[in-house]
């Protein structure tokens, strides 16, 4: 059975489009293929900033009521975002799931390691990766961080000067557009697919707060989804349409996507 998760959550984000992220996460849902689909009534406030982080008080409040939602949920679960912070409980969960036999593979434009010394925006869905490793703040930081060796990064060409060291620091295994389909290299599962949609060219794809230029063509990750071998849980993220009126080019992507994941 897959159940689609839905975090309409926006509070991640310091874009001025991150409220679409809420529009974004429920229409994407819809086009998930899912036996149920399960709403988060994530908080709608802005939030305080603390620690460095935006709306910290927020986010912590609204993976609280993620991880509820979590509780009995059986089979496989695809999260909709709302902005990357939003799964971290569910790869916490599937964690503690399959536990060091789990493998993430990070879809992302942006390798997501920040640290709120290192991005002044104090926007946390630049830090997920960091904190999924441990290193985040208490209230957003998984119970049983993920090992480096359970990461992968895939797609990535927009990380700043700061997030490179750390990356080379921390030995996280990633690659660019270039040389993306040797993500498959050794991959075997259990394995988490986390797609950010900036990841996608955005000349095909647009409907994103921080679109990058060089992107990945729809087909190709579909293709590439295709063949990650024993997916457990995945998630998409980060959907900002920018009016009422439905692209239907980027829905089928969207619906392609959510079947590749599905299974």
């Amino acid at each position: 059975m897959t159940t689609v998760l839905c975090v309409p959550q926006w509070q991640g984000s310091a874009s001025s489009k991150a409220p679409q992220l809420v529009a974004g996460a429920r229409r994407a849902a819809g086009l998930v293929p899912a036996q149920a689909v399960v709403i988060v009534p994530v908080l709608d406030i802005g939030g305080e900033k603390a620690a460095g982080i935006r709306a910290l008080d927020v986010l912590i409040e609204n993976q609280r009521l993620t991880q509820e939602a979590l509780v009995g949920i059986e089979g496989r679960v695809i999260t909709v975002g709302g902005d990357c912070a939003v799964d971290i409980a569910p790869i916490a969960a599937a964690h503690a799931r399959y536990g060091d036999r789990l493998t993430v593979l990070w879809i992302d434009a942006h390798p997501d390691v920040y640290s709120p010394q290192t991005l002044p925006s104090g926007a946390f869905h630049g830090m997920v990766v960091r904190a999924l490793l441990g290193d985040g703040p208490a209230g957003l930081t998984p119970d049983q961080p993920l090992a480096r060796e359970q990461v992968i990064i895939a797609g990535e060409r927009a990380g700043d000067a700061s997030e490179h060291e750390y990356l080379a620091r921390a030995g996280l295994r990633r690659h660019g557009v270039e040389d993306l389909e040797r993500v498959l290299d050794g991959l075997h599962g259990p394995v988490y697919v986390h797609v950010d949609l900036d990841v996608l060219e955005p000349t095909v794809f647009g409907s994103t707060c921080y679109p990058e230029p060089n992107g990945v063509q729809p087909q190709r990750l579909i293709d590439l989804i295709d063949n990650v071998p024993d997916i457990v849980g995945g998630a998409i993220t980060e959907h900002a349409p920018s009016s009422d009126d439905v692209n239907g080019r980027e829905a089928e992507v969207i619906r392609r996507l959510g079947t590749a994941l599905a299974g």
